[in-house]
């Protein structure tokens, strides 16, 4: 995922605590920081409760973010 400094910035990772997938944000005081792929609130990780994201979880999370946006954008949604 990183190296010993942790995650590299805008990867993809999981809270393993919860299973919410997220962008990896950055790192303050010790955690690293997540955000939703579609955006809202960051939140804190330990680094130990950081997982790799399947990178088929990922590409599943966009295309349904894309979707909602196209449906919205035509009023559907």
């Amino acid at each position: 995922m990183g190296d010993e400094e942790g995650p590299v910035l805008g990867s993809y990772a999981v809270d393993v605590r919860d299973g919410r997938l997220g962008e990896v944000m950055g790192r303050v005081g010790g955690r690293i920081q997540l955000r939703r792929l579609g955006g809202g609130r960051e939140w804190d990780v330990p680094p130990e409760h950081l997982g790799e994201a399947d990178p088929a979880e990922v590409l599943r999370e966009r295309v349904r973010l894309l979707n909602r946006d196209a449906r919205r954008r035509v009023g559907l949604g």
